[in-house]
């Protein structure tokens, strides 16, 4: 140690002593603090990906749970349409008991047939081979949730009741929608998009057995005819091939069997 500054008393140094300063030391390896406390480095952001929730897996019985519930939710009638009723603001003139029962047997035809287009976007869902095909059907399947609440409501409205086979119409459906998915996806879509031309002919077929001056449920039949259409070309512009004609005669005569059922049960 250095004894400069200490006084001498006895043959001995007395004080404080003083550390020893080496000259030349080389700086040290490591900065005492983080590199990026320097104020011209500033700290390092997270990046978006790593601040992104991670996607939640679901498990198969979470996908089983979610299925039930849209199935009970379209069966049992707990849906509610997500955009206006196209006769909100269209006074009702449909007065003579004929009209009054033809037009509830035809709205109960078009019920059912969504009931039907809900379980065949619900089945396709269930087994497509790719997102962007699961996507569509889920959106398509919004759709069908408005028409299904339009539908019922004007069947309402005039005293009537929806077909006692709707759980028929579902799992039939269901069942054909899941072949089509596992089919492969071009199949899948072709079949949407046959899907909706039969039931495009077959809207404008009830629009021209409406009562004249029945413009409530024409304006209901109208929007109906607009998104189905959309909904068959856009699973066209999907990739979605012709089907054979075999199946379509096949659908046709399926679709017969359902109009004829529904328009009385």
């Amino acid at each position: 140690m250095r004894t400069r500054g200490l006084k001498r008393k006895g043959g001995e140094f007395k004080g404080r002593p003083l550390p020893l300063q080496r000259k030349n030391r080389p700086p040290a390896a490591f900065p005492r603090a983080p590199y990026y406390n320097v104020p011209h480095m500033p700290a390092p952001e997270r990046s978006a990906v790593s601040q992104a929730p991670e996607a939640r897996v679901f498990s198969p019985l979470d996908l089983a749970l979610r299925q039930l519930d849209r199935t009970i939710r379209t069966v049992v009638g707990a849906h509610g349409s997500h955009r206006p009723n196209p006769a909100r603001d269209i006074a009702e003139t449909v007065a003579a008991d004929a009209d009054r029962r033809h037009v509830i047997g035809l709205m109960r035809i078009n019920h059912s047939g969504e009931i039907a287009a809900q379980a065949l976007y619900h089945g396709q869902a269930l087994t497509a081979q790719g997102a962007a095909t699961r996507d569509s059907m889920v959106s398509a399947a919004q759709d069908e949730t408005d028409h299904l609440a339009w539908c019922a409501e004007r069947i309402h409205e005039l005293g009537g009741h929806r077909s006692a086979l709707v759980p028929l119409w579902y799992l039939g459906s269901f069942a054909i929608g899941a072949l089509a998915g596992l089919a492969g996806d071009r199949a899948s879509l072709g079949f949407v998009a046959e899907t909706e031309r039969q039931v495009v002919r077959h809207l404008d077929s009830h629009l021209r057995q409406l009562p004249n001056g029945d413009a409530r449920t024409r304006a209901i039949l109208e929007q109906m005819s607009s998104d189905e259409a959309r909904h068959g070309h856009d699973a066209k512009l999907a990739g979605g091939m012709e089907l054979p004609a075999p199946i379509r005669a096949l659908m046709t005569l399926t679709s017969k069997v359902m109009t004829k059922s529904a328009y009385w049960i």
